[in-house]
């Protein structure tokens, strides 16, 4: 069966992009195929984090994907710290990949334009490799990301084939799978910009578990342009064109077909901040369950854990042994 892998970090609350752009899919994924999904907390500390908030945000995480859908008895959901498989091939991983290919990484260059004063992280430099050691760790064979993700897959792909070149058929070699609607949603108050939780727009960023009618006015203030004219035209109308993508992710239609029933972006942004609202309540509701109750999180946390190693320790020592290790007695 074909396995997928993918993760989310938990270095803040999940936002709608998150969810229609990955999470979503991740949903149907777990029905279809050997599914593997990871909080990587570990990708979180190549910022500073408070030790208090990551812990924090990462129960929140596996809280928030339990709530979006995903079923522990349906895939493999995990804390990427509670294996510690995904570090020792990290590095193996990094003295596969050259310096040159890392310093290509767009999202580095720039994440550390962002970083304030003069410390910036080495593993913000490396973690490429470690998100390829999440993927080759688990044989995956599909990897559901962002279309801004595409560059890290690719490295990893690069990274597996000079690997088994090198020492012999080791690792499967992963593919892409980048969903068509919504792939990308865009900041509501910059639509030229990808939504996301690192950045300082907070106006322009729907939290997936944020209050409805909180939600509701940001869609009400969201940017669109001089004109009247709704139409799906993400060149020359970005912020409409993020709207009518919303809408239509939300009620499984095309973001053009959306377009014609409507002629006012006032009529637009209440119909999609009531479509998303309409997706986003019930799984809210879901996560206040959930983290009522620790003990029960805790015990589906470490079933992934126990799953997830079983697999992780097999393509571990296989690639141990292919590179020249010596075997512990």
């Amino acid at each position: 069966m074909t396995r997928v892998f993918s993760g989310i970090q938990p270095s803040g609350e999940m936002h709608l992009g998150n969810y229609l752009g990955a999470v979503r899919q991740w949903v149907i994924d777990q029905h279809e195929y050997d599914s593997i999904f990871c909080a990587v907390d570990l990708h979180a500390i190549t910022t500073q984090q408070d030790p208090d908030d990551l812990r924090s945000k990462t129960l929140d995480t596996v809280a928030g994907l339990i709530a979006a859908g995903l079923d522990p008895e349906q895939c493999i959901l995990l804390v990427q710290s509670h294996v510690h498989e995904h570090t020792d091939l990290a590095w193996l991983l990094e003295c596969t990949v050259s310096f040159g290919e890392l310093s290509r990484m767009t999202q580095f260059k720039d994440k550390s334009a962002r970083q304030s004063g003069d410390f910036v992280s080495a593993g913000l430099f490396t973690y490429p490799a470690l998100m390829a050691a999440d993927i080759l760790l688990y044989d995956t064979d599909r990897v559901p990301v962002g279309e801004d993700q595409r560059q890290h897959l690719e490295l990893a792909r690069d990274v597996a084939t000079r690997f088994n070149s090198r020492y012999g058929d080791t690792f499967v070699v992963p593919e892409a799978a980048i969903p068509k609607t919504a792939a990308r949603v865009m900041d509501l108050q910059a639509p030229h910009n990808k939504m996301s939780k690192s950045v300082d727009s907070v106006a322009g960023t729907v939290l997936v578990f944020e209050e409805p009618s909180a939600i509701a006015k940001k869609f009400k203030r969201a940017v669109t342009d001089s004109d009247t004219e709704v139409r799906f035209d993400p060149d020359e109308k970005p912020g409409v064109s993020n709207l009518l993508s919303i809408l239509a992710a939300c009620v499984g239609r095309e973001p053009a077909d959306v377009a014609d029933e409507y002629t006012r972006y006032g009529d637009l942004k209440v119909a999609t901040a009531e479509a998303v609202l309409a997706v986003l309540e019930p799984i809210q509701t879901r996560r206040t369950e959930l983290l009522a109750d620790p003990a029960e999180l805790a015990r589906l946390i470490e079933i992934g854990a126990s799953k997830a190693e079983e697999l992780a320790v097999k393509v571990m020592d296989r690639a141990r042994n292919a590179m020249g290790f010596l075997p512990r007695g």
